[in-house]
């Protein structure tokens, strides 16, 4: 792939709002919105296993590294690649997490401040940026596992893809999570801080 090709940004563009057009208007479809509510359920609650698992690793890994660099004074020379891939992991796979919950930076006051047709434009609108933001995400990352598939992280002695693949999976999920985040949302009042 030409790393400057715009063909695969304007189709994830192009798909993006597409995606966001039919989900705007067929949103009242109820079969469809039971498909999409269905399958994030599955996935939103795998990635947050996942994420968790992969944060009890980084821990592990990193309490090792304490361990064997101050108590043994041999220090460990997997541990800190493993802290780093599973930080990572962690990190890709919660964004499916936080787009479910809705817990990402949102256009408050503009949303705050609108009614019916015009709330419901700007929270297409919001979909259709992290469409393309994790269509582009899912597309360079992809690229890069498979260019990085024959080099061996330091320390770990397996290929660099297993890391660089957290941003296409990381991606797959988070879209179905903005996707269900959109189909289900809910007039929620705003808490007050106390």
């Amino acid at each position: 792939m030409n790393p400057l090709n715009p063909g695969p940004l304007m189709a994830v563009g192009a798909i993006s709002l597409l995606a966001t057009a039919a989900l705007l208007l067929g949103a009242r479809v109820p079969a469809l919105r039971r498909m999409v509510l269905l399958l994030d359920r599955a996935t939103t609650g795998l990635a947050a296993i996942l994420a968790c698992i992969a944060l009890a690793v980084a821990f592990g890994a990193g309490l090792w590294q304490v361990i064997a660099r101050f108590a043994t004074e041999t220090p460990s020379i997997w541990s800190e690649a493993l802290v780093r891939t599973a930080l990572i992991w962690m990190t890709y796979l919660g964004l499916a997490v936080a787009l479910r919950a809705g817990a990402l930076v949102a256009i408050d006051a503009a949303h705050r401040f609108s009614t019916g047709a015009v709330r419901r434009g700007l929270e297409a609108a919001a979909l259709a940026c992290c469409l393309s933001f994790l269509g582009v995400l899912f597309w360079f990352g992809w690229s890069m596992a498979g260019r990085v598939q024959f080099q061996e992280m330091a320390g770990l002695e397996v290929s660099m893809s297993w890391g660089y693949a957290a941003l296409p999976v990381g991606a797959a999920f988070a879209v179905i999570g903005a996707l269900a985040q959109f189909l289900d949302r809910h007039e929620a009042v705003p808490k007050e801080v106390a």
